[in-house]
């Protein structure tokens, strides 16, 4: 599919990467959406917890959203694509990935950028107990990657699913990781290494035989976390293995339902890899969008209605 022009051109400040991305993330708010939660069971006995939104009763129409790396249903990103979808009349579900609804999950493992295993138990779930005939998926950064390799690498995607939206989407994970590793995104790396060492700590009271302090004290940045856990806890060689069999970008190709991904020029997250020209240009139900601003999830707009947000609306009703 050719690749789309995009129309967003944001106020003057927000045209910058690191404004836009730390305002997004930190600073804006999302009132008024109403979550209820439900846990389910996965079929290794561990827990996933689903914040629901409902718009009306007996509804048809079901978006399911995914978070970025240690975020959770509330991310103010998370509620804005709830609102948008929920004021138009379609319901919204948003995934906690394990560990990240407030509550340690029960096992070793947790999440990772290729958990689309754990979508899939979730959509299935959600297609035997609900009467939903139409179904979205719009993931974001980490949540983003995962949506995409679920719709290309797992066959038999239900006939229910019927486009799906990334955002900010690392679809190459070495390249994402190089990125983040360098020094215009500090800040960003030291904020996840905290919050992701943290839960180590969690991880290690609970599962002493399998990480140790020197572990811990080995991790000085992002990757030594992968080698030491992420690759470990979830069947990997190590960090590298992971990140090769976890990404998107393989399996772009095999998608077969509209599928739309908004990755922003200015973008810090991102390496050249993770614009998927080439694959685009080949799959004629994969659309990329590559707006020159929006940074890392960060695509501002007036009354407080973000661009991703409105875009993805339009695009399932003129695609999906």
């Amino acid at each position: 599919m050719p690749i789309l022009t995009s129309t967003y051109c944001p106020p003057n400040r927000f045209k910058s990467s690191f404004i836009s991305t730390v305002y997004s993330g930190l600073a804006r708010r999302v009132n008024d959406v109403k979550q209820q939660q439900e846990r389910i069971t996965l079929s290794d006995g561990d827990f996933l917890d689903l914040d629901w939104s409902f718009c009306k009763p007996n509804n048809n129409k079901l978006v399911i959203i995914l978070h970025g790396l240690e975020g959770n249903a509330q991310r103010p990103y998370m509620l804005g694509a709830v609102k948008t979808f929920n004021q138009v009349g379609i319901d919204a579900v948003c995934i906690n990935f394990r560990g990240c609804s407030g509550e340690d999950n029960l096992k070793y493992r947790s999440y990772h950028s290729g958990v689309s295993e754990d979508l899939e138990e979730v959509v299935k779930h959600i297609i035997k107990t609900k009467p939903y005939t139409e179904i979205y998926l719009n993931g974001f950064s980490l949540g983003g990657n995962v949506v995409l390799k679920y719709l290309g690498a797992h066959h038999a995607i239900p006939s229910q699913i019927k486009g799906a939206i990334a955002v900010s989407a690392p679809c190459n994970l070495y390249g994402s990781m190089l990125e983040l590793l360098k020094f215009k995104n500090v800040l960003y790396a030291n904020r996840f290494k905290r919050h992701l060492i943290g839960k180590l700590k969690l991880k290690q009271a609970q599962f002493p035989d399998k990480v140790s302090h020197a572990d811990l004290n080995s991790i000085k940045n992002l990757k030594d976390f992968d080698d030491v856990y992420t690759s470990k806890a979830h069947g990997f060689k190590d960090a590298l293995d992971y990140y090769k069999k976890s990404s998107s970008l393989q399996f772009l190709g095999a998608i077969t339902i509209p599928t739309l991904i908004i990755n922003a020029i200015n973008d810090s997250f991102l390496s050249p890899a993770c614009y998927p020209i080439r694959e685009a240009k080949a799959n004629a139900n994969l659309f990329l969008e590559m707006p020159q601003y929006g940074g890392h999830v960060g695509f501002y707009a007036k009354n407080n209605v973000y661009y991703n947000e409105t875009r993805a609306l339009h695009f399932v009703k003129s695609y999906c």
